[in-house]
């Protein structure tokens, strides 16, 4: 933990090299952390960039239009202690980045408490030691998309390449949608781990439409689980329009993602309670799915949907016919909260975090929270994949080959298991209702990063993988690692073993951390490597030599003894 505090600081202890520019030491000027150490991931597009002028208390300047600094060094003479600049607050608040909350509200404590806003090693440690696994991981680049600003670079270009496409049509069978302007884009990113990346008009909200069928079919198997709810509604993509009044062999409609389907699935949620209880719990759910950022209601969508909505109703007439609906359902009553499933708000960057708690398992990555259970992910991401796309879905998923979900609204709400969650919006759409820049935004990204679930077979041509690591961090990673072997340091192999590093690594000459230690005869690494991390025991390098060789040939007898129980008895003669 103090490693990490130190980083942040500038310097390490003991007697390695300190990580202080020497012409800052000198200066007594501020000193910002090297990119890696910075937590960029979370405000890249959250706050609006400090500008020249502002300047922190202390007198030292913002960063113009970069990311925020923790604190900085101080010069000869001054106090040796981090600074800790205000701006910092601003960037992190606790309503915005829920799961820094207890590291927030114990830095304004501490703020309070010492006149300068200066931290010794102590209260530094206080500070973030509720959130030290997080504060970790962003500053050992160990997130999904270690490189992740190269990664939103990319994204801005598809963007614009997207924002040139013309064509499409606003959706005006339903009046209020008619209103918003074909030229509103806006793309919002957001990883399991918590980056955010936005782009475009991502304040601007919109209705879900049909984006809230994947999201409501979750919260009824969720509920239910998957055999009660798929009593009443298939699981087969139909090869229809997705407000034809069809049902498939079985009297059942084809799957949730079509109109009869989510008029089917809106009426297991809550069922038997009124309407006000029913709304009042899937608004609950859909603020847990957003991160608490904003979910809301257009009263207005709804009134004109349920004033044109003829096509809907004589679908839940059919459905009444063919006893579709739970025992005891009142048609009309579910129609209404139909329409107003379909009328509730988000915008890109709230509807991104509901892709996100998809993508990562059902837990929502900005509080951290279980929202939906495992079935009901797998199941929900199931049939976006193979019926999201409205007649497109053959197509996209052959194309793009993740789960996805449109609206006639122009969102595109994509699944990047187990990486991020995507929201797309532009009213004008296609003729089978997608919006055309976010069918060229997917296809674009597609080709571009190697998400398609087919991208990685063997012989597959080479794309961008933004979850690999960067070759000089492998390289870095490396290195620490044998010369933490080399110089016996077994807390800094602890820590690298709690950040999840793979302890096996090889150099070019493929000898392991437990080479090295074994020819220097350090028996308490020796030691941590076989019981704590459990490595292999007898990796052979380029000559062929083992550890147990390294340890035999320089004399550690100690070593030799540890290794030997974990050496396998030599073969008997044959």
């Amino acid at each position: 933990m103090m490693h990490c505090a130190h980083r942040i600081g500038g310097t390490r202890t003991g007697t390695r090299r300190s990580l202080v520019p020497p012409s800052s030491r000198c200066s007594g000027a501020p000193w910002n952390p090297r990119p890696e150490c910075q937590l960029t991931y979370w405000n890249n597009c959250r706050q609006p960039p400090l500008g020249d002028s502002e300047e922190k208390e202390g007198g030292h300047p913002a960063q113009p239009g970069g990311p925020p600094v923790l604190h900085h060094r101080r010069g000869p003479g001054e106090d040796p202690r981090p600074q800790v600049h205000h701006g910092f607050e601003g960037h992190w608040s606790p309503d915005r980045r829920p799961r820094l909350k207890e590291c927030m509200e114990m830095l304004k404590v501490i703020m309070k408490t010492t006149s300068d806003g200066a931290l010794d090693r102590h209260l530094f440690k206080k500070c973030v030691q509720s959130n030290i696994v997080l504060l970790t991981q962003a500053f050992r680049k160990k997130f999904v998309i270690p490189d992740f600003q190269p990664f939103c670079a990319h994204i801005d270009e598809l963007y614009h390449n997207a924002k040139k496409i013309p064509g499409g049509q606003v959706a005006d069978y339903i009046p209020q949608l008619a209103r918003f302007s074909p030229d509103l884009w806006a793309v919002s990113l957001c990883t399991v781990d918590g980056q955010r990346h936005t782009v475009g008009d991502t304040k601007v909200p919109f209705c879900l439409q049909s984006c809230v069928k994947p999201l409501k079919y979750a919260i009824a198997v969720h509920d239910h689980g998957t055999d009660y709810v798929h009593r009443f509604i298939g699981k087969e993509p139909s090869g229809l329009r997705f407000n034809k009044l069809f049902l498939n062999e079985d009297d059942k409609p084809h799957n949730p993602m079509v109109n009869a389907g989510a008029i089917v699935c809106t009426s297991l949620i809550k069922h038997g309670a009124s309407n006000a209880e029913k709304f009042d719990y899937v608004m609950d759910f859909m603020n847990k799915l957003a991160g608490n950022e904003y979910v809301g209601f257009s009263n207005a969508t709804f009134q004109s949907e349920r004033e044109s909505g003829d096509r809907n109703f004589a679908i839940g007439y059919y459905l009444k016919e063919k006893k579709c609906f739970p025992e005891g359902t009142d048609m009309t009553s579910i129609l209404d909260f139909y329409f107003q499933l379909c009328s509730i708000e988000v915008t890109c960057e709230s509807a991104s975090v509901m892709a996100a708690t998809l993508a990562n398992g059902g837990f929502c990555p900005i509080t951290g929270e279980r929202v939906l259970s495992p079935e009901a992910v797998r199941n929900t991401l199931s049939l976006m994949h193979s019926c999201g796309m409205y007649d497109f879905s053959g197509q996209f998923a052959f194309h793009v080959g993740l789960p996805a979900k449109s609206g006639v609204s122009g969102g595109i709400l994509l699944v990047v298991p187990n990486v991020m969650g995507v929201m797309c919006w532009s009213p004008p759409l296609d003729k089978l209702g997608n919006s055309v820049r976010g069918i060229r935004f997917c296809t674009d990204l597609l080709s571009l990063c190697n998400f398609h679930n087919y991208d990685n077979l063997k012989h597959f041509a080479k794309k961008l993988d933004p979850r690999r690591e960067g070759g000089d961090q492998r390289v870095k990673s490396v290195i620490n690692l044998l010369f933490a072997a080399y110089t016996g340091d077994v807390s800094a192999l602890r820590r690298f073993a709690l950040s999840s590093m793979d302890m096996e690594q090889r150099d070019y000459d493929s000898r392991t951390a437990l080479h090295v230690a074994a020819a220097e005869g350090h028996a308490e690494v020796v030691r941590f490597l076989l019981e704590a991390c459990k490595v292999n025991a007898v990796p052979k390098d380029r000559w062929g030599n083992t550890p147990m060789d390294e340890a035999v040939h320089f004399g550690h007898h100690d070593v030799v003894t540890i290794l030997q129980d974990y050496h396998p008895p030599p073969s008997p003669p044959q």
